[in-house]
């Protein structure tokens, strides 16, 4: 339990004292619009970002990327992460690829290699707020109730109108912060 709570925080730390690189192919307007747009706006600035953050600057490892994230749609767990790992062997510095990883990993039930690819998605792009929700979502598996709940209000202050975080956030509210009496 202790290092699970270590690797959790040490997750949470390192992720969020890293410096951003550049603008991350021109995405900060689109993240400064996302935290101030409504509920309505917000899918579909969240919709660009991803379309963004599915280009690697190759034709073939989008393809890949694609294929990866088709095989893990229809539960074909093991292929998915073949088609991710390819990706990552050609293009280690793209973000996306370990997340998908990380989906098919945690899918199979291996959290340990999930949170290692979601660790360095979040190294990769700090602000991948569907990599923070699922680590989320793997420290919520593993009983970290406290973090997770932090987790999510981290997702929250990226993209403010994240369904997923705030139905969690709501889900784990009386078991992290008790009853009011």
């Amino acid at each position: 339990m202790i290092i699970k709570h270590t690797v959790a925080a040490g997750l949470l730390t390192v992720t969020f004292s890293i410096p951003v690189k550049g603008d991350e192919a021109g995405l900060t307007p689109l993240y400064e619009r996302l935290q101030a747009a409504e509920a309505v706006d917000s899918k579909g600035i969240t919709r660009e970002i991803r379309m963004k953050w599915a280009q690697s600057g190759s034709d073939a490892m989008d393809l890949v990327l694609k294929r990866g994230q088709d095989a893990l749609e229809r539960g074909e767990n093991d292929a998915a992460i073949e088609h991710f790992s390819a990706v990552i062997d050609h293009a280690p510095d793209f973000a996306e690829a370990y997340h998908g990883r990380a989906q098919a990993y945690f899918a199979e039930g291996l959290a340990g290699p999930a949170l290692a690819d979601l660790e360095q998605a979040l190294i990769l792009n700090p602000h991948h707020f569907d990599a923070l929700y699922g680590l989320g979502t793997v420290l919520e598996q593993l009983g970290e109730a406290a973090l997770a709940y932090e987790t999510y209000a981290l997702v929250l202050k990226m993209h403010p109108h994240y369904d997923e975080a705030k139905a969690a956030r709501a889900r784990l509210k009386t078991e992290v912060e008790g009853r009011e009496l």
